[in-house]
């Protein structure tokens, strides 16, 4: 007789072996160089792929910078946006940036540390978060008021190694730039903007550097709320160490990169839309 088989139990071996597989791709990588499918496995292993693919999720909030909404663009918006914030395009440039940045040394220790158990649970949920807007996150365990003084101090932790000097804030000041840069180029703005005066505008009117911090306290707190807090800790830890922290710099840079390119496509691509009386 044949035994009964366990789905649940086939299909997590089956998933541990994926990302075996994987993770072997990725650490035969050669010494002086990452090929193509190696660096499609190392965004694979570490949800960058949906980070990446995330990026469309801000696509809505961009027409709001210059006092407009996407029906404002009226059936062109979604056609434009899904064109512009295509995943397969988004993917591509992070793979050519990765491709002359990321060395055998970084992928082999990012790769094994989200190949191992702490690893893909880890991977699990921030690509559930990745997944969804940010104002769509809160929820009842996402208060920084309520975490215990030691859970708190190891998010903080852990959001400090990975946002490193605060990289966040300045990329979002100057992705939001070179968005109304474009935007005033393309005719969807009255009169010229100077980009340093707008940065200055910009900085004025940010969350000051404390509200931003609680807010991503908030958010982690939300995101790892089922992990233990020895758990957080080793993940500290882990994002801690010199390489892995060169990986979330470089991949961070990618990011940002990666959006701020896409917002001004969008903004040359909206300036081609009649206005809303003709449409």
């Amino acid at each position: 007789m044949i035994p009964a088989v366990n789905v649940a139990r086939m299909r997590a071996r089956l998933a541990d072996l994926a990302v075996l597989l994987l993770v072997a791709l990725v650490l035969a990588a050669p010494a002086r160089a990452v090929e193509r499918d190696r660096l499609v496995a190392f965004l694979d292993v570490t949800g960058f792929d949906v980070a990446i693919d995330s990026i469309a999720l801000s696509a809505a909030d961009a027409p709001a910078m210059i006092g407009m909404t996407p029906a404002d663009f009226g059936l062109a918006w979604s056609r434009i946006s899904a064109e512009v914030f295509d995943e397969g395009v988004m993917r591509d440039m992070a793979l050519d940036m990765l491709e002359g940045a990321l060395d055998a040394e970084m992928l082999g220790h990012a790769a094994t540390f989200y190949a191992s158990d702490l690893g893909r649970r880890l991977v699990e949920v921030e690509n559930a978060s990745h997944r969804q807007r940010e104002d769509d996150t809160a929820g009842a365990g996402a208060d920084p008021a309520a975490l215990p003084p030691a859970r708190r101090a190891v998010i903080e932790r852990m959001n400090a190694a990975i946002d490193n000097g605060g990289m966040s804030a300045r990329a979002i000041r100057e992705i939001q730039v070179r968005f109304l840069l474009a935007a005033s180029a393309a005719g969807l703005t009255e009169g010229d903007y100077d980009a340093d005066l707008l940065r200055r505008l910009l900085t004025q009117g940010e969350q000051s550097r404390e509200e931003i911090k609680q807010a991503a306290l908030a958010a982690a707190a939300q995101t790892y709320r089922d992990f233990s807090t020895e758990d957080l800790r080793a993940y500290a830890r882990a994002l801690e160490h010199p390489v892995m922290a060169r990986v979330y710099e470089l991949m961070n840079a990618v990011q940002f990169e990666i959006m701020a390119n896409r917002f001004e496509a969008l903004a040359v691509r909206l300036g081609e839309v009649p206005p809303a009386s003709e449409l």
